[in-house]
């Protein structure tokens, strides 16, 4: 069976909001997936009893140690060795669980995944995404998100590949059209990154390695009309992300409500993946609520059943 372990000490609202998260997700799996809960195990049992779930209903597995938000990631992935995110990689390096999920340090979570998972081969850089929606109904990937914030035109090329691929097999988009994110359609526009990135990807779509269809303005992300890929630095494309979370959070507080906005909830992703390594990993934002949690887990799930990963390492 798929094991998906989640890190009940990771996000402001842990451990109480992961546990949560965790109870609902397992009333939606119908048997998919055994989840296993990662932190102190006395006050995991002690959580499930107040809410009267039976403990049996997962694994748990005692981490008792915890790498806050503040500390070095590096240096505490290293030395607390006992913490839940460094056990979680163990287990997934061990293939003792199929996926691994947190809402906690990022920076920890990334180290995981670069010094435990570890790039596939051929990826320059690693890269997480998310998929919003667009307002015709469908998704729109978005690639990188914040973790390399400085791409040189090799590696914007080589996150086209990826978000590809991530769209066909896990959003299941049929050739999704992928877009360079630039201040204007023409070839000649932007700077000297993306000029270059523009190159490199029309050759690579002229040897049908994904369906380029050139630049796409900003403003047009979201209709769903030009791309259902949008490769950009990390840089950016945080700065997109964030954008669009402060117009959520605007809208939401006027009382605009259509499934548009809706979509645009970070709670309805859960959490965005790490892309281009040896396993699934899922990083939750950290302020998710147990609705985020439970669809970060679902999320994680669902990357393992598609086979996300080895499809991936097929690619490159």
């Amino acid at each position: 069976m798929i094991k998906i372990g989640i890190d009940v000490f990771g996000g402001d609202n842990a451990p109480e909001a992961v546990v949560d998260g965790a109870i609902a997700a397992q009333g939606v799996l119908c048997g998919r997936c055994r989840i296993v809960l990662l932190g102190d195990r006395v006050s995991i049992e002690e959580l499930l009893a107040a809410r009267g779930c039976c403990a049996e209903l997962f694994d748990i597995v005692h981490a008792p140690e915890r790498i806050e938000m503040g500390d070095q990631p590096a240096e505490s992935f290293r030395n607390k060795r006992q913490s839940s995110i460094a056990v979680g990689f163990e287990l997934l390096a061990k293939g003792e669980i199929d996926g691994f999920a947190s809402a906690g340090s990022t920076g920890a979570m990334m180290v995981g995944s670069m010094m435990v998972a570890k790039p596939l081969a051929g990826v320059l850089r690693p890269t997480i995404a998310i998929s919003i929606p667009t307002v015709g109904g469908g998704k729109v990937t978005i690639l990188d998100i914040g973790i390399n914030v400085d791409c040189r035109p090799e590696v914007l090329e080589q996150y086209a590949v990826i978000g590809s691929v991530y769209a066909s097999e896990v959003l299941g988009q049929s050739s999704p059209r992928v877009a360079l994110l630039n201040i204007g359609e023409e070839s000649s526009k932007g700077n000297a990154q993306a000029k270059a990135a523009y190159q490199l990807m029309s050759q690579a779509a002229e040897r049908g390695r994904y369906n380029f269809v050139g630049n796409i303005e900003p403003s047009h992300i979201f209709t769903g009309d030009v791309a259902d890929v949008v490769v950009c630095d990390g840089f950016v494309g945080n700065t997109v992300l964030k954008l669009t979370e402060g117009f959520y959070a605007i809208n939401a507080s006027e009382g605009v409500v259509t499934p548009f906005w809706r979509g645009m909830n970070y709670e309805q992703a859960g959490g965005t993946p790490v892309l281009g390594v040896g396993a699934v990993v899922t990083i939750g934002h950290g302020k998710s609520t147990p609705e985020a949690i439970k669809n970060m887990i679902l999320s994680t799930l669902h990357s393992v059943e598609t086979n996300l990963v080895g499809k991936l390492r097929e690619k490159f």
